[in-house]
């Protein structure tokens, strides 16, 4: 989508806050129809969870929000059981919160090191994030290891 030029460099066209730098790459990846529609321009990340957009260019001028990708977005919907929180792997707050209720454990931070280390995630262009996803894994086995 294109927006008049009225928003300030690396700042969300619809919510304002500050995205990080992802590589065009990982936009390229994400969406889901023809790459026409990418410009030559530097693409930003969008994690506010209640904002719509996802990617933007830093000028301000284009964004894409999560219809236009081919995965939905952990960000935009961390209070969700079945979006995926780890790309590589698939892994969704569901299926860590059913081996917690089943075992009383969770190995999903082991099973994605390992996985990792054997050089099988590609969280670089997987994630819409564009990084890793063990920060996003920790928190969540941490909120939910905390819950009654």
């Amino acid at each position: 989508m294109m927006l008049p030029n009225t928003v300030t460099a690396k700042t969300c066209p619809q919510c304002g806050h500050k995205g990080r730098a992802v590589d065009t790459q990982v936009v390229k990846a994400m969406l889901r129809g023809s790459l026409h529609a990418i410009r030559p321009a530097s693409y930003h990340f969008c994690q506010t969870e209640q904002c719509p957009v996802v990617y933007f260019a830093e000028d301000g001028q284009q964004f894409f929000v999560e219809d236009e990708l081919r995965e939905r977005v952990y960000q935009k919907h961390t209070q969700e059981e079945d979006v995926l929180i780890c790309y590589c792997f698939r892994h969704t707050p569901g299926s860590i919160r059913d081996e917690w209720r089943q075992t009383g454990q969770s190995s999903v931070i082991e099973t994605i090191t390992a996985g990792t280390q054997a050089g099988a995630c590609a969280c670089d262009i997987r994630n819409p994030q564009a990084t890793c996803c063990l920060g996003n894994v920790r928190q969540f086995v941490q909120q939910m290891q905390r819950e009654p």
